[in-house]
Formats: C-alpha cells, structure tokens, sequence
C-alpha cells in the first residue's frame, strides 16, 4: 500500500513531467518533500506502466542513497527492504510488474555509462559531477527530475535553468507543511536563528555562500586502510546528535569512518553500541569531550579506554589547525559526515567578518573526529579520577547499592 501524502511540490513536479517539460529541477530548502514527492511519482509510473519501462534513481554514491531516497522509497510503498521478493538487494533493482526502479551511485562509472533508461532522478545532483550528470541525462529517454539544497550555483545553474524545456521548482518546508510536523518547524528554525547562511540555503532555499569552511578539502573512499585506528566521541541527546568516529593516519592522510550519528542515547546505549562495533573494552583508544566528565567517567565503567581531550583556551581553534595538516578522507558510508565537512563554517559577524564561531547543527561530527586527533596527537590522562576508583571499590563490596 503506497502512502500519499500530497503536497504542493508533488503537484509541481507531475505538472512538470505531464505539461511537456524534458527535466523537473528542485531548488530548495530542508524538509521540502522534494525527495519524498519526486519518488511518490516515479512510483506512480512505475506502477501503472503497461510496456517496459526503467526508473534510474543516482545520488553520488550508493550509501548516501541508502541512508537517503532508497529509506525513502521503502516507507512511501510501506513494505520491508529484507525478504521483499520484489527487491532485488544485490543489483538495488524493484520490480512493480512491467515497471522497475533501480538505485545506483553516480560513482559507478558502469552504470553511469551502462544502459538506457526511460525517467531519471539525480537526488541531490549538486554532489554529482557534471561530466556524470550529462551522461546519465542524454540516456535517458523521456525525463529527468533533479533535486538539491542551493549550498552554491553549480552545472544546472550554468546549464540547465531558464532553458524553456526545463521546469524550474522552488520549495521550502513550507510547500510541505503535510508532512513536516511542528517539533521539525521547530528545529529548523531555532537552527536558523544561530546561522543566517544556514537559514538562507535551508529554510529560504536561496543560493548560499561557501567562504569560511573550517574544512575545505576532503576526498571519498571505499573503506578505511589498514592502520592503528582510535576513536573519537562527541555526547548528545535530545537534539543534539551523539557522534561516534573511526580514524586512521597514515602518513599525511587523515581517514574517518562515521560510525554513530544518533540522538536520544544514553551513555548505556553508546557503550553496547560500540560494544557491537567491535571497540575492544580496555584496549580502543577512544577520546571524548573534557567538558563532559560524568559521561566519560560512566563510559570508563562500562569498562572502554576513553580518554577526555586536551580542552582549553584556544583548543579548538588548534584542533581545526591540526586537522587542517592533514590530506583528508571520508569513507562513503560516511553520510552525515560528509555533509557535515560541506557545510561547517566560520560565522560571520554583523559586519560580515569570520569569526571562530562555527556553525552547531554540523559540529558534533567534526567535534568527534576532532577530539580523536587532537588526543592522538597530544595524548591526555586517562579518565580514572578518584571517585572512579571509589566507585569500583564500593562496587566490589556491593556498597554501590546502598
């Protein structure tokens, strides 16, 4: 059973594709409902096609669609991705009868340059490249959807918007208010209200501004190199995300793995999930935020080598520095970081001068890796404070009950 949740963006984009446009291109902000919209008609297409038909679905690479359009999709035909005799897991491929979709990333130059298709949706295509985005575009047969959040004008600006045969789709959370419920509103805007470029490219959905990344330049990988990995942990709950990275240096590279990026953790929750990592207790180096002494000391009695990271004046700024030494990666997996590197910034005063404040809502990602270096680098004392050492004497006697 398909669940509809129409909103104006859906009504757009099908407007688009029935009044004889050859592309849909989506410009805006968070929580629009351009992904979830796009997918509700090529669902629809898929459905009802009576001759062969293909649906390619690419974003830059296939765990980004994963954590992404493919969670989607899943939920809007509200059916499981395990044991679904209509998905197929090995080539991403769903069946409905005569139509398929099919999801792959713009990363797999096979696909990219592999056979024909009949409809097209780049999601989020600014993280596509362009030579890739032509290619993908010129074998598709009928139409082309594209979405994604204006971080900066890239290839559609220059090529493809204001051409006639393309339909040009502005949205806000607004245009979605069917779906976005008020505690997501909410967020959004209190987001906003911290950063005046955050709320300009993902409340307003307007073109932002790039200057001031702390982190310019990164690059994408399969999976981590063999190494001597330690870890770093940045604490959240409500609203802000508890954040668990996997580093490994080699040489002058920095690679990361995102392992955990989830909020409503406890520190018990943190400690069986890094259990189920595979963190040695007593072995992993794991460094965390000096400033949360009673979240380290309880992880330390889950039985974990976490260290608190050197925290001072000018800390973090030298954080940035240390980090900034180094040729950075991302494994693919690596979603929310990956995001997060694009778009964590120096805010600017009311004069428009950076100053070392950067922007939260991308911050405990690039905290936790930040911690990990900088305890590497700089190896701190082991959080084993007096009252630990009480507390695990009381425990041994059954004193801790009392």
């Amino acid at each position: 059973m398909v669940r509809w949740y129409l909103t104006s963006v859906y009504r757009d984009n099908l407007k688009a594709y029935l009044g004889g446009f050859r592309r849909a291109l989506n410009e805006g902000g968070t929580d629009a409902s351009k992904t979830w919209s796009i997918l509700q008609i090529l669902i629809l297409i898929a459905q009802n096609t009576q001759v062969p038909l293909l649906i390619s679905v690419v974003s830059e690479t296939l765990p980004h669609l994963k954590k992404g359009a493919i969670r989607d999709f899943f939920t809007i035909v509200n059916e499981p991705q395990d044991n679904n005799f209509r998905y197929n897991k090995t080539e991403h491929l769903y069946t409905f009868g005569k139509g398929a979709i099919e999801f792959f990333g713009a990363d797999e130059a096979d696909k990219v340059r592999g056979p024909r298709r009949d409809f097209l949706f780049m999601n989020e295509s600014n993280n596509i490249a362009w030579e890739a985005a032509r290619g993908l575009d010129v074998r598709t047969r009928l139409f082309t959807f594209c979405d994604w959040n204006p971080v900066e004008e890239f290839w559609a600006h220059e090529n493809w918007i204001g051409q006639p045969e393309n339909a040009y789709i502005h949205s806000t959370y607004r245009d979605a208010v069917e779906v976005v419920t008020p505690e997501e509103i909410r967020t959004i805007l209190q987001t906003g209200a911290r950063d005046p470029n955050w709320a300009n490219i993902y409340i307003e959905g307007r073109i932002g501004k790039i200057e001031g990344l702390v982190y310019p330049a990164f690059e994408q990988e399969d999976a981590l190199p063999t190494g001597d990995s330690f870890y770093g942990l940045d604490y959240g709950f409500s609203t802000d995300y508890t954040a668990l990275t996997k580093n490994v240096i080699v040489g002058e590279e920095l690679h990361s793995q995102e392992l955990i990026y989830e909020t409503g953790l406890t520190n018990q929750d943190i400690a069986n999930r890094m259990l189920d990592l595979g963190i040695r207790p007593k072995f992993d180096e794991i460094f965390a935020d000096a400033a949360e002494p009673k979240s380290n000391e309880e992880i330390y009695r889950y039985g974990f080598n976490i260290k608190a990271a050197t925290k001072g004046p000018g800390s973090v700024e030298h954080g940035h520095q240390l980090i900034r030494q180094y040729q950075q990666f991302w494994t693919k997996d690596s979603v929310n970081a990956i995001k997060g590197q694009r778009n964590f910034r120096y805010i600017e005063d009311k004069n428009g001068k950076l100053t070392q404040k950067t922007t939260h809502i991308f911050s405990h990602i690039m905290d936790s890796r930040r911690y990990a270096v900088v305890g590497k680098l700089a190896p701190p004392e082991p959080v084993e404070k007096e009252s630990v050492v009480i507390y695990d004497a009381m425990k041994q006697f059954g004193l801790d009950k009392i």
